[in-house]
């Protein structure tokens, strides 16, 4: 990546801010993003990893055991070929 990880979230979080037309997002923002953030970084680290969860945690910096209960806390499990499919109210 050229501009990088960091450049890319800053954007996103200045759209984000721009959104609120001068405002300000409720109180909270800290933990929000770090939540929308580990969602789709850990479905998508466990599919690029072919739903192995060793090597998913090793790629992650996790212990095994914290990418599970990770997992297990966002609804999200690894299916058949590595996909990863989030828990829905009606599973």
């Amino acid at each position: 990546m050229a501009k990088g990880l960091s450049a890319s979230v800053e954007r996103h979080l200045r759209d984000y801010f721009d959104a609120h037309d001068g405002g300000l997002p409720s109180a909270g923002l800290y933990g929000r993003v770090l939540q929308e953030v580990e969602r789709p970084l850990l479905s998508l680290t466990l599919s690029e990893c072919g739903g192995n969860q060793l090597r998913a945690a090793e790629l992650l910096g996790l212990n095994r055991n914290t990418l599970r209960k990770k997992l297990r806390d966002l609804g999200l499990e690894a299916g058949r070929k590595g996909k990863v499919r989030g828990k829905t109210a009606n599973d």
